[in-house]
């Protein structure tokens, strides 16, 4: 039987001569004994398929085409086909020469997608979860302001910038693998060195209220202690971050195509979703378990009379960073161990359909050539080829949008929490993980769900991912409304109730005058009355009880305070006030769809940029996808922010003179920024996906790779008969 000659396709097969198999095609009663002992067992001694076994006659073509590949195979029709990667190639998992059978279990899809999975599920705990948790400890711990934690944010992507071009482009061609095992092997480094900060400086002293906080107490709080230096570590921070962004890069570009590469075409988008599914609850447990770390206090073992609601507290933010940093470097070692491409993988190949763009010069068939790639040389028309794809470009663009708000809101989201909710930090970041876990990991797995179950084309998708920006475009409109700050004298309005001219802070009242209050000791109180005060020292507290109240310290004959049945001075709590606001449900809820249909268009449009290019430049296009999302997005998105959070600062630290981190924030302008640069970002998005899917021109049905007759789906079917696969090889 022969097989039909097709020049070189998109998936760099050549078929250099008709394959002409000399012995007679089988009796319909025999057709399944054909090619059944070669083809039974891969070269790991595990299954691969029994494919053939239930192949009809007509699916001659299919047999040796849409069949495993093992090595027997490939050393007996050698000549015949070539393929891009180099004949009889090592596919067992190891590590060198170490490849013992028990290993072979995991050397398929899914037991990459398991080890990847755990990889991103460390990578979003880590730089989405964790450290968007400990921002406000970290500020507060070493004098940091919102811009500066912004740069430490940023910095993951300025490094993910400088290395994507790089790792994309080279990685793309070679061993990728071993390129993503030590990029976790690197990100775990990075993880160990931002815990190191807290090793090598001195301890944290917080003064309490109950040294210098009551009225007429010892208020001395020498400029020299006030005052720190520890502001230079965020340079640590950012060489940790660095070094996450470095580690990052290979995850989520050649990770995602060396899935693509090893699974059918129609369950790509299905496993391409799990693995960033991981990627959305590791930020979700991020800030679930950060959130609890944050209530150990940050010196373990040490005796400290605040609790975690005091604004002088600051958590074991520090912890949750050596376990990543450990379990990453665990994880490293069997990713390292994995093939160039697993067992079975190439009929996938062979039975991929192209949907990549068509350029009007047919300069695109030049990524078909195998050899296109190899070389540095091949780099600059790799770039220029990408760049003339506008759907390509457009959906880049896109996803810039996207991430300017995901980057933006993830960093700062639990800021925003406490500060409309009046939330001590580690409460605010669990609540931000109650909203993560189900909208975040749920919106990214059933956009690729969605996908796989209508089998959209590129066309298609773009269209999805058009619908997702537009009603989160309709629900962004929620931050029209805010909970109003809790009044609190001297900041919000004057000692006796009234609006403070101008919008100026004044601490100082008749009540307090004689008690020398300095704005050095911040320590929040919540007056009987339901009014905050700066401090027990600017309510006139002069008493503080031994016995605590609801867990808080409770402090007595506070001359600020009116009793509110009987006349006298009041009491006053430990903390802030708790907001009884009544739009907090509302808010909630909105944010939650907001967050849902931002995630839901994630993986369809990394599937549509998967498909609207060759197959030869997906990983570099991918490369190149995250320059542009991080550069436009990733890196100013954090920036941006703590900008603009710093403008709607009411109150200052005040270190001496010293301008320091912020401690009280306006509601009612952090909504109004929030909402006008929700609004800008993502009527830009939506305009960007209309014009992608209007630019997009698929290639003709007949231009399927070895075939003019494969099916939509991208299934083999070269004379009208599927091959039959079976599912635990499929899924």
């Amino acid at each position: 039987m022969a097989m039909p000659q097709n020049s070189t396709g998109e998936n760099g097969f050549c078929f250099a001569q008709t394959l002409d198999f000399s012995r007679p095609s089988p009796p319909p009663g025999e057709a399944g004994r054909t090619f059944d002992a070669p083809s039974a067992r891969g070269p790991c001694g595990t299954p691969l398929s029994n494919s053939t076994a239930s192949s009809s006659p007509s699916d001659s073509c299919a047999e040796p085409l849409c069949s495993s590949t093992p090595r027997e195979e490939e050393t007996q029709f050698g000549e015949g086909i070539k393929y891009v990667s180099a004949e009889g190639e090592e596919l067992a998992c190891g590590w060198g020469g170490f490849t013992p059978g028990c290993l072979q279990l995991f050397n398929t899809s899914k037991g990459i997608l398991f080890f990847l999975c755990v990889a991103s599920f460390l990578q979003g705990m880590t730089v989405n979860g964790f450290i968007n948790t400990v921002i406000t400890s970290i500020e507060r711990r070493f004098d940091l302001r919102s811009y500066q934690s912004g740069l430490i944010a940023s910095s993951y992507d300025i490094a993910a910038c400088v290395c994507l071009t790089f790792v994309s482009y080279f990685g793309g061609n070679g061993h990728k693998p071993r390129w993503l095992g030590w990029g976790v092997l690197v990100m775990g480094l990075g993880s160990l060195l931002f815990a190191l900060p807290h090793f090598t400086t001195g301890r944290y002293e917080a003064r309490s209220a109950a040294e210098v906080g009551v009225c007429g107490g010892n208020q001395s709080l020498p400029c020299a202690q006030a005052a720190s230096s520890l502001s230079g570590y965020r340079f640590v921070f950012m060489l940790g971050q660095f070094l996450h962004g470095m580690g990052a890069t290979p995850l989520y570009t050649l990770g995602v195509t060396y899935l693509d590469e090893n699974v059918k075409t129609n369950y790509s988008p299905v496993y391409i979703a799990v693995f960033y599914t991981a990627a959305i609850l590791g930020p979700a447990a991020g800030y679930l378990v950060g959130g609890m770390f944050l209530n150990i206090y940050t010196e373990i073992g040490r005796e400290i009379d605040i609790t975690p609601e005091n604004t002088l507290w600051v958590g074991a933010w520090w912890i949750g960073f050596l376990g990543a940093g450990a379990a990453s470097l665990l994880i490293s070692v069997p990713i390292l161990g994995y093939p160039q491409r697993l067992p079975g993988s190439q009929r996938y190949i062979v039975m991929r359909v192209s949907e990549a763009h068509q350029l009007k010069d047919g300069s695109h068939k030049k990524a078909s050539d195998p050899d296109f790639g190899k070389t540095v040389k091949d780099l600059p028309r790799s770039v220029l080829l990408l760049l003339k794809n506008p759907t390509f470009i457009f959906l880049c663009l896109a996803g810039a949008t996207e991430a300017t708000l995901i980057a933006g809101m993830s960093t700062f989201g639990p800021k925003f929490l406490e500060s409309q909710f009046s939330l001590s930090a580690s409460e605010a970041a669990t609540f931000f993980g109650y909203l993560v876990v189900p909208a975040g990991g749920g919106g990214t797995f059933l956009g690729g769900f969605l996908v796989n179950k209508f089998k959209l084309r590129c066309s298609g998708i773009i269209k999805l991912c058009l619908l997702c920006t537009v009603s989160s475009l309709l629900a962004i409109f929620i931050f029209f409304i805010h909970c109003p700050n809790m009044p609190m004298a001297g900041v919000t309005q004057m000692y006796e109730g009234s609006a403070l001219p101008g919008g100026h802070l004044n601490l100082t009242a008749a009540c307090n005058a004689e008690c020398a209050c300095l704005q050095e000791t911040y320590s929040p109180v919540c007056g009987s009355d339901d009014i905050m005060y700066y401090s027990p020292c600017h309510a006139g507290c002069k008493k503080v009880s031994e016995n605590l109240r609801n867990g808080k310290k409770v402090y007595h004959e506070c001359s600020c305070i009116e009793k509110t049945l009987l006349p006298g001075p009041g009491d006053a709590e430990a903390g802030k006030c708790t907001s009884s606001c009544a739009k907090r449900p509302l808010l909630l809820f909105f944010m939650f769809v907001v967050i849902l249909f931002t995630f839901l268009s994630s993986i369809p449009a990394l599937t549509a940029t998967l498909r609207c290019v060759s197959d030869r430049q997906r990983s570099f296009a991918l490369g190149i996808q995250w320059i542009v999302v991080r550069t436009l997005g990733g890196i100013p998105g954090p920036i941006a922010f703590g900008s603009m959070i710093d403008k709607s600062c009411l109150l200052w630290q005040d270190q001496c003179g010293e301008q320091g981190s912020c401690y009280i924030y306006q509601n009612s302008a952090m909504s109004r920024y929030t909402l006008i640069a929700g609004l800008v970002y993502k009527v830009l998005g939506t305009s960007f996906f209309i014009v992608a899917c209007l630019l997009y021109k698929p290639p003709p049905p007949e231009s399927a790779p070895g075939s003019s007759g494969a099916s939509e789906n991208g299934n083999c079917d070269l004379q009208g008969h599927k091959p039959s696969l079976p599912a635990e090889e499929d899924i």
